[in-house]
């Protein structure tokens, strides 16, 4: 019988190894001789005096490492990035800045500024290529506010993530108080054509969260601000200087669909969910398994995504009996901190599976294809039949770690945890389970 957790680890390596930000852009940039492709346009950059890049978000050395490579050095480049790292190579002509996540800091602000100013040296004769990334919303930031400071800024960040709105809902705010999402990177610019790349950590349809939407038309009004602010009673919790800005002038709106800014516009989604399961389907089923794909899960409650995905498992195995079987899922569940232990919603993930998996022939892998899982140094964790058995001969209670948001200590002592270090990517949660009759 196969080893299922070594296999679980082993259809992440080649499911990640799949989603090369710098392969995919050579593939679908295809540039031929002063020619590339974006969102099915053909731009000839001889037609340009000067290319300009502003790059931002956690996967954003990968891009820019793919931009070089498809542009070469006949097209070079000078602009602005920021990522939660320093670069691993830094391109001659790039700025760099270590903007701050979850919260920003002082570079994410200095990054914000830099991009003003190179936008606002842009022409009709200029190309920009916007690389963007998940993350990208706290590594740049402005406040439309004169005189805003850190403090204000990550005072208002965490008035949002800690206000309990969803995510869209935050967004509508974050765009209609900030000078550099929304779409007001492209009116920074209005003569330039604009050229936009992203690797999405959202879901279909919802491209304008992706780094709130700098450089896109933004969907959210500012009633939807307004009223997600007077929901929530975020106002009061907002920074002295912002409340009273809110006090003198109305939220200004934020560039739609339409606009004459986007004319010149393009923005193309290079990597996102679809490619992430055809990457993980394709290394399963070299793997020689039944392959099924279940997308529902998104934004549930841990325990409830776990019940669900272990029964549609079970459902799958039933249905091909004697072949291995693999479920792949992906987005983000929903998993409340409630203590103070190290883990995010991967491991959490795992944890809750244990005692379901419990002598069953069966494996579950979840991880951040970012190698980021939470507060911990880990993308996530895996579990197989054996699992609870072995936790309580090591005596480690897996209901006490969850209820302490402890699931990385708990797989970590278990030799369970997923460690890649930061992978250069991010799309979504991967969940790989695997079962055999």
């Amino acid at each position: 019988m196969p080893d299922l957790k070594h296999l679980a680890r082993s259809l992440f390596a080649e499911t990640l190894a799949g989603i090369s930000i710098p392969d995919t852009m050579r593939r679908k940039l295809r540039r031929e001789d002063s020619r590339i492709r974006c969102a099915g346009s053909v731009i000839n950059l001889r037609e340009f005096d000067s290319l300009r890049v502003v790059a931002y978000g956690k996967a954003t050395h990968a891009m820019l490492e793919g931009l070089a490579a498809v542009l070469g050095p006949h097209f070079p480049f000078t602009g602005v990035a920021s990522a939660p790292v320093a670069p691993p190579r830094p391109l001659p002509g790039m700025r760099y800045f270590t903007g701050g996540h979850p919260l920003p800091n002082e570079d994410s602000l200095a990054a914000a500024r830099e991009i003003l100013a190179l936008l606002a040296g842009c022409d009709e004769r200029t190309l920009i290529f916007f690389l963007l990334t998940g993350g990208g919303s706290a590594l740049v930031e402005q406040l439309l506010v004169p005189g805003s400071t850190l403090d204000d800024i990550q005072s208002l960040h965490r008035a949002l993530v800690t206000c309990g709105a969803p995510i869209d809902s935050m967004n509508a705010v974050r765009k209609h108080l900030s000078a550099v999402k929304g779409g007001r990177l492209a009116a920074a610019a209005p003569h330039a054509m604009k050229l936009s790349y992203g690797v999405s950590d959202v879901p279909p349809g919802r491209e304008s969260a992706l780094a709130s939407g700098p450089s896109i038309p933004d969907p959210t009004t500012r009633e939807d601000a307004a009223r997600v602010i007077k929901q929530f009673a975020l106002e009061e919790k907002f920074p002295p200087r912002l409340r009273e800005w809110l006090a003198q002038n109305s939220l200004p709106e934020t560039p739609k669909d339409g606009d004459p800014i986007f004319a010149l516009s393009h923005f193309e989604l290079l990597l996102g969910m679809e490619d992430l399961f055809a990457a993980a389907r394709s290394a399963a089923s070299a793997a020689g398994c039944v392959v099924a794909c279940d997308n529902s899960t998104d934004d549930w409650p841990v325990r409830d995504a776990a019940a669900h995905l272990l029964d549609q498992l079970e459902k799958l195995r039933a249905a091909h009996p004697g072949r291995l079987v693999a479920l792949i899922a992906d987005g983000e569940v929903s998993c409340p901190v409630t203590g103070p232990g190290s883990g995010g919603r991967n491991a959490a993930f795992v944890l809750a599976c244990v005692e379901q998996l419990a002598g069953r022939h069966a494996a579950v892998l979840s991880a951040g294809t970012d190698g980021i899982d939470g507060n911990s140094p880990a993308a996530g964790a895996l579990a197989d039949g054996q699992t609870l058995a072995r936790a309580r001969a090591a005596q480690l209670d897996p209901v006490g770690y969850f209820l302490r948001s402890d699931a990385h200590t708990f797989f970590a002592r278990l030799g369970d945890s997923i460690l890649t270090g930061p992978t250069g990517n991010n799309l979504r949660d991967l969940r790989i389970l695997l079962a055999a009759g």
